[in-house]
């Protein structure tokens, strides 16, 4: 690579290094350790064979590069996206009861499903992340799980009985009129 000029100096060529993390390792301290950055503060690089001790001050519990999490109301998810949850989110879905809704963007049809038990959200939509369909009959192929969108429709007291769930996403179905033919729900 051609090097740089600047009033100090006049460098003919530069190395230029392409780093890619290799280990699962590394990835979980990415945006999150914190280091003294020797002075002077105003260089935002380091060359390797001059680098002091860089001092460890803090490593934060969630990763700096993460964005705030949305609200549970404008949660708007593809398929994709369920596959690579930023760490904080999926806390925050593992807490939460819900009833959520698929659409098909390729047919328009929806599919209503309840979330509650051990893992909650979380769990239910790691298991459309990993399979597609999340056990469904109507959403397994020729059905594309590329073409779903994943939304919450309402969220629910965690103390809330199971039947009492079941019953809201009965009445859920109903009311956004998802049972076959007219929807993707078979119950």
């Amino acid at each position: 690579m051609k090097g740089w000029e600047s009033k100090y100096s006049a460098l003919p060529s530069v190395l230029w290094f392409d780093l890619v993390l290799h280990d699962d390792f590394y990835a979980d301290w990415k945006g999150k350790l914190i280091v003294k950055w020797p002075p002077p503060e105003i260089v935002w690089m380091r060359r390797a064979d001059r680098n002091e001790n860089m001092e460890i001050i803090a490593v934060r519990e969630e990763s700096g590069f993460d964005a705030e999490p949305p609200k549970w109301d404008e949660i708007d998810f593809t398929w994709e996206q369920l596959r690579i949850l930023p760490a904080r989110l999926r806390s925050q879905l593992n807490e939460w009861r819900v009833i959520y809704f698929i659409f098909d963007t390729l047919d328009r049809k929806g599919y209503v499903g309840s979330a509650y038990g051990e893992s909650n959200l979380l769990g239910r939509w790691l298991n459309y992340a990993a399979r597609g369909d999340g056990g469904n009959k109507l959403l397994r192929p020729p059905r594309d799980p590329g073409n779903f969108r994943f939304t919450i429709l309402e969220r629910v007291s965690p103390d809330m009985k199971d039947n009492d769930v079941i019953h809201l996403e009965s009445s859920w179905k109903r009311r956004l009129h998802t049972r076959a033919p007219y929807g993707l729900n078979d119950n």
